[in-house]
């Protein structure tokens, strides 16, 4: 489908894999990938399972274009937000397969998911934000008031704390942690458990259950907008 991403669809399942150099960067270019893959898996009334390289679903923005000037960041981070809310609001379930890291954007990948498998080994897991000097933005801060634990959200947003895959489980980045070996194959299980409920009941209520955070990570898109990072 791109240079940046594969799409694969097979019973019913669509299986996207980014490859966007080490670190797997979230450049304008893969968010667009990313939104023509989430449109043909519509088309497709497939499942979906986002997954990544070994060892990394994804490090984050791509440096180059947040560092290139204060717009293109800005615009940079809108796309991604949007995306965001795409995710969680998507007709048919979400899977991510995370093979290893996933830093800052990675991590929100995660947490606009609506089901997240990840894998053991010494790969960290979180939002580093404030670690690298930047101020957490408002769609981040909604996203991860909504989906991290009580306990885990102010260490994670305000600490910049990372998580071990385990860690991770507990914060509530992921669901469930796997051997590397059994990640796709677990992914694929869950994807065909799914693939048995009813997508307009499984639509209607995820709309319903997630109208308050859909409609805050609204407005906050146009904070950040308005406010800059």
């Amino acid at each position: 489908m791109s240079e940046l991403l594969s799409y694969q669809c097979t019973d019913g399942i669509a299986t996207l894999t980014l490859h966007n150099g080490k670190v797997n960067a979230i450049s304008p270019d893969m968010i667009v990938a990313l939104n023509t893959a989430l449109d043909r898996a519509e088309q497709d009334r497939a499942v979906v399972i986002i997954t990544g390289q070994p060892g990394i679903l994804s490090g984050g923005y791509d440096l180059k274009v947040m560092t290139s000037g204060p717009q293109n960041a800005l615009d940079l981070v809108a796309a991604g937000s949007t995306l965001a809310r795409r995710m969680l609001a998507h007709p048919f379930p979400i899977i991510v397969a995370c093979p290893g890291h996933a830093v800052a954007k990675g991590a929100f990948i995660l947490l606009s998911a609506d089901y997240r498998i990840g894998v053991e080994g010494p790969f960290s897991i979180g939002l580093n934000e404030v670690q690298i000097g930047m101020t957490m933005h408002y769609v981040g801060i909604e996203l991860a008031r909504d989906r991290l634990r009580k306990s885990a959200f102010h260490r994670s947003v305000i600490n910049g704390e990372m998580f071990d895959p385990q860690g991770a489980r507990e914060a509530g980045f992921l669901d469930k942690v796997v051997t590397p070996e059994a990640l796709m194959s677990t992914a694929l299980e869950t994807a065909n458990q799914l693939k048995k409920i009813n997508m307009t009941a499984h639509r209607n209520t995820k709309l319903k259950v997630r109208k308050e955070l859909l409609d805050a990570l609204e407005q906050a898109i146009e904070l950040d907008k308005r406010h800059g990072l």
